[in-house]
């Protein structure tokens, strides 16, 4: 469906209020078909935002948004008069935070006809939007979501082409307005740290409903500068809730609440953020609404059994979803659920087994060779402790190895680089280090900055340095024995590597998969 209107129709005195205009606003009232901030993508009649980026002053291409069709330009520094009279422009103090009001305006507050669940944590946010979603069409819910990998306006799903966990705001409000179009009831929308921030505003405009908090660890400090930051705008979600009318179109009664890993020290920071309900779970021990009691795990699932407080039950789930650490996304799952359909956990604990893992989560490639390849996103010194001890445990048994290849993102946070080599270290008998995406710095720096972690490595032996990824990965296919574990990590779903001068396509599975066939001829 297309959105066409008048300019007066969605920029109200509400709206101009919100973004804070600084001059009048222009005579005109142009039409105006789509919100967009790169000048490139520019269509008949767009608004084009003119963001003051890190890298690259939207401003500077103003005039070629004009020329492919801008009918409106919202920006923030001051515009030639010859460019002020060749389109209706609207300067704003912050061009950056004046698109989520204008967008929720120009959708139609599309959050408020859906009911909206937004996860947050630094691990297992992707997953954990993914098993909601499933779970809800399962019982039969019409819902979309919004992820990393991959994202449905309420039909199929389709992939998330774009190295962004939450997009901008403009693209966050068409999601969602085509979810209501299509009959949604429901939406998941993974919320990052840096789409929470008040410096963003990505999420600023989305009336939350349900918020989950999976955990906060170590994590994206070159944006928020502390850890204290990067928890106070996580805790948004939470604090979002207090600001919604409940009482919405299309669902005649959502619940507010809100979910936390009872595990994580935050837990009571964020159930304190929100005057709403708050439900937990723990797969420690720890005191919550559901607990993990038992677990076994391998490589095609998990199998364990779950303590349910409210009634006082211990319950049985299976899941097919590779990796221990899914037992506590998936009770997270349960609780949202059960909390929006006001259905027992114990009644949903069998669509469990239907629910997908996410590509490139845990997800396991068998292409006969004689040793367990799995490729996964983790790409955090905390992801790396969630998942190595039990694979550790696992593979002891009979006496096999972890191979793990892994590297760490250019321009983006260097303290926990050489915490990803000690963690990797502790667990792997061998590590390769390699690029994930180096962008602006030195590949062989951000290798060398890993590398530090692992002082006791011997190098050519037990520790590899290899940039080049597709080489890397050949690397530890050819040392793997039978009954070893390669982990491949960091990529996951993702379909690039980028570099200072290029992006490069990249897809982990696909070459993993081809270095195979090399290797063993299938």
């Amino acid at each position: 469906m297309s959105y066409i209107k008048k300019m007066s129709e969605f920029f109200t005195p509400d709206v101009a209020r919100r973004v804070g205009c600084v001059d009048s606003l222009p005579a005109s009232n142009p039409l105006v078909s789509g919100l967009v901030y790169d000048s490139r993508k520019i269509q008949a009649d767009n608004c084009y935002f003119a963001l003051s980026g890190l890298h690259v002053d939207g401003h500077c291409f103003v005039s070629d948004a004009i020329a492919r069709g801008a009918s409106l330009i919202v920006h923030q520094d001051e515009l030639p008069l010859d460019t002020r009279r060749q389109a209706a422009c609207i300067r704003v103090k912050d061009s950056r935070f004046a698109m989520s009001p204008i967008a929720d305006a120009f959708y139609g507050s599309p959050s408020r006809c859906l009911a909206l669940i937004g996860v947050t944590g630094t691990e297992g946010k992707s997953t954990t939007v993914y098993l909601i979603y499933q779970l809800l069409r399962l019982l039969g819910k019409k819902a979309g979501f919004i992820s990393t990998v991959q994202y449905s306006d309420g039909g199929d799903v389709q992939w998330n082409s774009e190295h962004q966990t939450t997009p901008e705001a403009p693209v966050i409000h068409e999601h969602l307005a085509r979810m209501c179009d299509s009959g949604a009831e429901y939406a998941v929308v993974e919320s990052s740290s840096h789409g929470l921030s008040e410096r963003t505003m990505r999420l600023g405009d989305v009336a939350f409903d349900v918020g989950v908090m999976t955990n906060v660890t170590h994590e994206h400090l070159e944006f928020h500068g502390t850890w204290e930051q990067y928890r106070f705008d996580k805790a948004n979600l939470f604090r979002a809730l207090d600001r919604v009318d409940h009482r919405k179109g299309t669902v005649s009664h959502v619940p507010s609440f809100g979910v936390v890993n009872a595990d994580d020290k935050s837990a009571v920071y964020f159930a304190a953020a929100t005057k709403q309900p708050v439900y937990s779970y723990s797969t420690a021990g720890a005191d919550a609404s559901l607990v993990l009691q038992a677990i076994e795990s391998h490589a095609q699932g998990n199998r364990y059994t779950v303590f349910i407080r409210e009634t006082g039950e211990t319950i049985a789930i299976e899941d097919q979803l590779p990796g221990a650490f899914n037992a506590g996304n998936t009770l997270a799952a349960l609780l949202v659920v059960s909390g929006l359909l006001a259905i027992p956990v114990k009644d949903i604990v069998p669509f469990v087994r239907d629910c997908k893992p996410v590509r490139g989560r845990m997800t396991a490639i068998q292409k006969g060779q004689d040793f367990e390849l799995m490729v996964d996103y983790a790409h955090t010194p905390s992801s790396f402790q969630t998942i190595f001890p039990p694979l550790r445990k696992r593979i002891a048994a009979h006496g096999g190895r972890i191979i793990s290849l892994f590297g760490s993102a250019g321009d983006r946070d260097t303290q926990k680089r050489s915490e990803q080599g000690r963690i990797a270290a502790e667990w792997s008998d061998i590590v390769i280090l390699t690029d994930e995406d180096p962008r602006g710095e030195v590949p062989m720096a951000i290798l060398e900055d890993i590398a530090r972690g692992i002082p006791a490595g011997r190098r050519g032996e037990n520790l590899f340095l290899i940039p080049e990824r597709p080489a890397a990965i050949r690397k530890a296919f050819s040392l793997a024995q039978a009954g070893d574990i390669v982990l491949l990590l960091g990529k996951g779903h993702e379909n690039s590597i980028i570099y200072a001068d290029r992006t490069m396509p990249y897809d982990e599975i696909t070459e993993a998969e081809k270095a195979l066939g090399e290797l063993y001829k299938c």
